[in-house]
């Protein structure tokens, strides 16, 4: 049991799937998961370890924002011995190119700031995907004819963003998507010598402003899911 976690030793699996939302942890678990356990309700943040293909798997929500997901994925690898971390979670696009409920791979994070900035000073490290996890998730995505673009997303510090300018240089320069938590990840799973992925569906869009629709969503998130599923264990 760690400060955040309830588990007990030996109920999070080394691979673990990381949605921000716990509710969609639950979701996840309960639809592809067998032989599924409650492992985790401290601070309502819910954490659920079964099995995939007979393979054990812990899906744990991580909250909103990287210093909530630092906090989660420090335990997770500190007390529990996770290995594999794949977050799947909805980004908003940045380049028209990239459609609602495509499903985008960060194989890189840029940042204005994360949690782990004060380590790093004046070095503006780059953070980073595991490679075969990316080329699994791209094998698996085509596999299934799911539309999906590969490459650099943005992970901001803040939800309500006022810097369109900001935004506008991005999209300049090709970051795909925006979302909040993978530039961490990939920093932790660098300095612990663990495998992680960002797997991201594409629920709005900062230049058309379509969002999908709420009824759309879990057909469009399964898809999500299952492309993480099979790249954590191809």
């Amino acid at each position: 049991m760690s400060i955040h976690i309830g588990a007990a030793p030996g109920q999070i699996a080394e691979t673990v799937l990381l949605p921000g939302d716990p509710y969609r942890a639950k979701w996840a678990a309960e639809t592809f998961l067998s032989d599924v356990t409650c492992v985790n309700e401290v601070r309502g943040m819910l954490g659920f370890t079964g099995t995939w293909k007979g393979k054990r798997v812990t899906i744990h929500g991580s909250g909103m924002g990287m210093p909530s997901l630092s906090i989660y994925v420090n335990e997770l690898i500190r007390d529990y011995g996770a290995q594999t971390l794949v977050r799947i979670g909805s980004c908003g696009a940045m380049q028209e190119s990239v459609k609602v409920r495509d499903v985008v791979l960060g194989m890189a994070a840029t940042t204005v700031s994360t949690p782990s900035r004060g380590i790093f000073r004046e070095l503006n490290f780059a953070p980073t995907a595991d490679f075969g996890l990316l080329h699994a998730a791209w094998t698996a995505a085509q596999a299934r004819g799911v539309t999906t673009h590969a490459g650099n997303i943005y992970s901001s510090d803040v939800f309500y963003d006022e810097r369109p300018d900001l935004n506008e240089q991005m999209t300049r320069h090709g970051v795909l998507a925006v979302e909040m938590e993978a530039a961490e990840l990939y920093t932790l799973a660098a300095r612990h010598g663990r495998r992680a992925l960002a797997v991201l569906t594409v629920s709005d869009h900062l230049l058309t402003h379509e969002a999908l629709p709420s009824e759309d969503r879990e057909r469009s998130f399964g898809d999500m899911v299952e492309i993480a599923l099979e790249a954590a264990f191809a």
